[in-house]
């Protein structure tokens, strides 16, 4: 397959699996009522509105990062050798504490994440529009989460795994 087409074909599939996995998230709290939604669960942790909160918060850095709008993403390290994701994947811990501005409010109402997530989810595909191939396998970030550097391809599938 030609470059260009990869890039085509990686792209189409970060946009439909992404989508898919915001529109479960959004449908799960479009089911619930407003009081589950908002139930911190018994022996602590966040409730599913302050869930979707933080997913779309955390999707409108991405997007951020993966467009240019905002700073971050940089060019690879020199060497950088793209792992698979199940392998990033697998470096993650299974429970992590956000970083104080990633940390939803004492109190989301269930409207309040279904609108952010839908708003985030409109900004990572537009975001997702303008990656090139350049771009995307070019620049990225280092997480100390996900092991190290990653490209702006894998931020897309990070996207959908969080």
């Amino acid at each position: 397959m030609d470059p260009l087409a990869a890039h085509r074909a990686r792209i189409g599939h970060l946009r439909e699996s992404f989508a898919e996995a915001n529109e479960r998230l959004v449908a799960r709290l479009r089911a619930a009522d407003d009081d589950a939604a908002r139930r911190v669960p018994e022996g602590g942790g966040w409730s599913a509105a302050q869930i979707g909160w933080h997913v779309a918060k955390v999707t409108t850095r991405f997007a951020g990062f993966m467009s240019g709008e905002l700073p971050g993403a940089q060019p690879v390290p020199a060497g950088f050798v793209e792992r698979p994701w199940a392998e990033v994947a697998s470096q993650v811990a299974e429970r992590l504490e956000a970083p104080a501005g990633f940390q939803p409010p004492p109190v989301v109402a269930r409207m309040e994440a279904i609108s952010a997530l839908e708003a985030s989810g409109m900004r990572l595909a537009r975001a997702l529009d303008v990656v090139t191939a350049e771009r995307g396998a070019g620049h990225g970030i280092t997480s100390p989460i996900v092991g190290g550097a990653i490209n702006l391809y894998q931020v897309g599938e990070w996207a959908t795994a969080h």
